[in-house]
């Protein structure tokens, strides 16, 4: 089985290489050899909110971690990108917040105290040490959607309740307070990846969420990448 599907994401991978020169065709390595397709959808949604964010002034990125919460915390959900090189650095099992449901993802919120995960495009800060240990701070750029991240506290960060371990005895992942937790044996090396100034996507089927380039004021893909995606 391949990790990705080439010839489904040609489109959006052109699309990217047309607007940032610097991005490439995302392919598995020898670390990821088995593991399931990323959606090709989810990951033209990802590149194009990245795209937006780029014309609207902020960092050109060189990582994207994209989470697909449309998949059960049972399956790994999360993977990130090198746009440079095109390898895909890691696909790992990440977990949801509690009042988001229980084995899915299923509600999403922006609100202080409501232990949910949410939606869209976050630029990543700097990483520190703290009650979880090694963590990340994410900045939400969406305005209503996801832009009381830093209020929240919602951090990547390592947790115990992210494992096969805890699969295998509950049948789901633990859930966090709205962060996206990682296994604690890879939140170093994958946080180290991302710090800095690259961008987490996370996309689900919701309604009172039409997307993030309407969120940061692109109302469409810009003309190249309709192009090449046509």
């Amino acid at each position: 089985m391949r990790f990705f599907s080439w010839r489904a994401a040609a489109g959006c991978v052109l699309a990217l290489a047309l607007a940032v020169p610097s991005y490439a065709a995302p392919r598995a390595d020898a670390r990821h050899p088995v593991s399931p397709t990323l959606d090709a959808q989810v990951l033209r949604q990802a590149l194009d909110a990245v795209n937006c964010a780029q014309q609207r002034g902020y960092p050109v990125a060189q990582r994207l971690g994209v989470i697909d919460f449309r998949l059960p915390s049972t399956q790994k959900r999360l993977w990130v990108l090198d746009l440079a090189s095109g390898d895909i650095l890691f696909h790992e099992h990440v977990a949801h917040g509690r009042g988001s449901g229980d084995g899915m993802a299923s509600r999403f919120s922006n609100i202080v105290d409501s232990y949910t995960s949410s939606l869209g495009l976050y630029q990543t800060l700097g990483s520190y040490n703290g009650a979880n240990g090694y963590s990340l701070r994410l900045a939400g750029l969406e305005p209503g959607i996801n832009d009381r991240a830093l209020e929240r506290a919602i951090v990547m960060h390592g947790a115990d309740y992210v494992s096969e371990g805890f699969i295998k005895t509950s049948g789901r992942l633990g859930r966090s307070y709205g962060c996206p937790a990682v296994r604690r044996e890879v939140a170093r090396p994958l946080i180290d990846t991302l710090r800095e100034g690259q961008y987490l996507y996370a996309y689900a089927s919701d309604a009172a969420w039409h997307g993030t380039p309407a969120s940061l004021g692109c109302e469409q893909a810009s003309p190249l990448l309709q192009a090449a995606a046509s």
